[in-house]
């Protein structure tokens, strides 16, 4: 069980385009989060957390696993970007109120290149995955 931190301690981004709630795990390998679709999210049309924000879901949870990371070592916050998807699966559109449940799993990494596989699941039905890589930059 992790300790319990403040999200926007462990991701760069800041509100209104924060897709995640709450760390739950992190090792080195998997990281689990937590996400409740609200009405005001950026992502949210006609009721239904968009294709965009699934993604978004995806690459934070991978932001707050270095974020962690950083922290317990006593060094800053990295910045990251997705430098590329694949194999982008998205079964089902989450409704408003939903929570998400986000896994990654760390499959390769060399130097500041992580590629990870996602997948994020509600009320235990997985509603989308893929693989990312994600370039993580401690120096911008």
């Amino acid at each position: 069980m992790l300790p319990t931190y403040d999200i926007a301690d462990l991701i760069p981004q800041k509100v209104p385009f924060v897709m995640i709630d709450q760390l739950n795990y992190s090792d080195d390998s998997t990281t689990t989060s937590t996400f409740t679709v609200r009405e005001s999210n950026l992502f949210v049309t006609n009721g239904y957390f968009s294709e965009p924000g699934l993604i978004e879901n995806i690459a934070q949870t991978a932001a707050a696993r270095a974020g962690y990371a950083a922290i317990t070592q006593n060094n800053p916050v990295p910045l990251g970007f997705i430098g590329a998807i694949k194999d982008l699966e998205i079964y089902e559109l989450p409704l408003i109120g939903a929570e998400l449940e986000t896994e990654i799993t760390l499959l390769h990494q060399v130097f500041e290149v992580a590629i990870i596989s996602g997948i994020i699941r509600s009320a235990g039905k997985v509603l989308a995955q893929c693989e990312m890589k994600i370039v993580i930059n401690p120096q911008i």
